[in-house]
C-alpha cells in the first residue's frame, strides 16, 4: 500500500516523469521477455544493418572480383565469371537475413500490437472519465440553478456511453 502511495505522489508531483519512467520500465522488461532465438535474431539485424557491415562487403566483393577476374597478380581466380561460390554464399546469407528480419518484425508486430491496446484501453478509461465529469458539472449546474439550454444537445451525445462495438460498425461501414 505505501508503494503504491508513493507512486501515486510522484506522478501527482512530476507527471511526465512519472509517465516517462513507467514508458521506459515497460520496454525494458519487453526486452528482457525476448526469447534466446529474438535475441540472436535482434543481434544480427543490428548487426547486418550497420555501416561496417555493408563497408565489409563492399571490400569482400572487390576482392573476390579483382581476384577471381584476375586482377591480383600471383593470386590464382578460384571461382571464375560468373562467381558461382560468390552467388551460392551471397543468396544463403540473403535467406538468413531475410529470416532474421522476420522474426524482429514479428516480434516488433506484437509489441506494436499490445502498444495499441493499451493505447486503447486508455483512451476508453479517458472517455469514460470524461463523461462521468460530464455528467457530474450537469448535475451541479441543475443543482445551482445554471441554466445550460444552449448546449443541451450537443451536452445529450457527450454524455452517452460509448459502444465500442458501435464505432468499430461505423468505420467499417465508412472506411474503403
Amino acid at each position: 500500500m505505501g508503494e503504491s502511495f508513493e507512486a501515486a505522489a510522484v506522478a501527482t508531483a512530476n507527471p511526465m516523469a512519472y509517465n516517462v519512467e513507467a514508458i521506459a520500465k515497460l520496454e525494458h522488461e519487453e526486452l528482457h521477455r525476448r526469447s534466446r532465438g529474438e535475441k540472436v535474431s535482434d543481434f544480427f539485424v543490428s548487426l547486418m544493418g550497420s555501416m561496417p557491415f555493408l563497408v565489409f562487403h563492399v571490400v569482400w566483393f572487390a576482392v573476390w572480383f579483382a581476384v577471381n577476374l584476375n586482377a591480383v597478380p600471383g593470386v590464382p581466380a578460384f571461382d571464375p565469371f560468373p562467381f558461382g561460390v560468390l552467388t551460392l554464399i551471397v543468396s544463403s546469407e540473403g535467406v538468413f537475413l531475410a529470416i532474421f528480419i522476420l522474426i524482429s518484425q514479428n516480434r516488433m508486430a506484437r509489441q506494436s500490437d499490445k502498444r495499441a491496446h493499451l493505447d486503447l484501453q486508455v483512451n476508453m478509461l479517458t472517455e469514460q472519465e470524461m463523461t462521468m465529469m460530464l455528467r457530474m458539472q450537469q448535475r451541479l449546474c441543475k443543482h445551482l440553478g445554471v441554466e445550460v439550454d444552449t448546449i443541451k444537445d450537443e451536452a445529450k451525445h457527450l454524455l452517452e456511453e460509448t459502444d465500442v462495438h458501435r464505432v468499430v460498425s461505423t468505420l467499417e461501414e465508412k472506411l474503403p
